[in-house]
């Protein structure tokens, strides 16, 4: 994962030490996005490949229970979600938007590829009313450019809590398991079919 900058650490220490707050989107010198989109492993897998991507913790987030953990989330109604710290003097909002719809399958509303269930369908947790606006026009972008209806909700802001350690970067800790699981789920594969040339679009290949 890239080197953090200063501020974000200060705002991630914040913030686990109060999970029970509600981020905004940030100051000029950082931003935040949550983003879920299945499996939070290969979510946070993907961004941190997109630059100005500074830090990215797996968690969960919208359920009716506090401090939800991997083995209650599914049943306290969470989706499993990436809150992701970023740079917007090197990208924007609407850039990682773009990305985060070419890297799913947003017409799914049943889950993500192999993993079914709500705790993995997708969602944009907007952080304010610029970003709930941003989220809604690449919404429409995506089901302009794929022609087909959207069932990626947006959601107002609700509080975010990071998951487990043994979660947070699994692709780099486990990266035989973390691979074989992506492959076996045809994530990849399904993202390309769907999206075409566009696939993956911010990624740093």
């Amino acid at each position: 994962m890239p080197r953090l900058l200063l501020s974000s650490a200060l705002m991630t220490l914040a913030f686990m030490a109060a999970p029970g707050q509600v981020p905004t989107a940030g100051a000029q010198d950082t931003g935040v996005a949550i983003f879920a989109g299945g499996c939070f492993w290969c979510v946070e897998s993907d961004f941190d490949k997109v630059e100005g991507v500074s830090e990215t913790i797996s968690g969960y987030i919208g359920g009716k229970a506090d401090n939800p953990t991997y083995e209650t989330h599914t049943a306290n109604g969470d989706r499993e979600a990436v809150r992701i710290t970023y740079d917007p003097a090197v990208v924007s909002y609407a850039e990682l938007l773009k990305t985060f719809f070419r890297t799913v399958d947003p017409t799914d509303d049943g889950g993500q590829f192999c993993d079914r269930g709500h705790s993995y369908t997708t969602a944009v947790y907007a952080l304010d009313d610029e970003q709930a606006a941003a989220a809604e026009a690449a919404r429409a972008e995506a089901e302009s450019v794929l022609g087909e209806t959207v069932a990626t909700p947006i959601e107002p802001s609700a509080t975010f809590w990071p998951a487990e350690d043994y979660h947070q970067d699994f692709y780099e800790k486990s990266p035989v398991r973390y691979t074989y699981y992506r492959r076996a789920c045809g994530r990849d594969n399904a993202v390309k079919s769907l999206w075409g040339d566009e696939a993956f679009y911010g990624i740093e290949k």
